[in-house]
């Protein structure tokens, strides 16, 4: 029943790629601030990426930035992560985000995505 339903996860080798996904259902992507946070056992929630409601800015992690992309497809209302160069240190569960302000995080969740990078 979440807003925001997920997919993409799984288990990859150091160096591999995965691409998340994330669709709500109920209202536009184009009307929202879409982020990416991500968790890792023991540790708070940060921020990965995220893009603005027209898609014309991205924000990225400096930890990511260069290996991740954040994309839309306002077609089918949806926002992409694409994981390059993944590294062990990436694992963690994924959570996509919506939100109505730029500068903070929403309040509205994907149900998470886990990612297990090997070394």
């Amino acid at each position: 029943q979440s807003q925001l339903v997920q997919s993409g996860g799984g288990l990859v080798p150091s160096g591999g790629s995965l691409r998340l996904s994330c669709k709500p259902s109920g209202f536009r992507i184009s009307k929202y601030t879409m982020s990416w946070y991500r968790q890792s056992s023991g540790k708070e929630r940060e921020f990965v990426a995220k893009i603005s409601r027209s898609g014309r800015t991205v924000e990225y992690a400096p930890s990511v930035e260069g290996r991740f992309t954040i994309s839309p497809d306002y077609t089918n209302n949806s926002i992409y992560l694409q994981m390059d160069s993944l590294r062990p240190d990436d694992t963690g569960v994924y959570f996509c985000n919506a939100g109505e302000e730029w500068a903070t995080r929403g309040n509205t969740w994907g149900q998470g995505s886990p990612v297990s990078v090997s070394s």
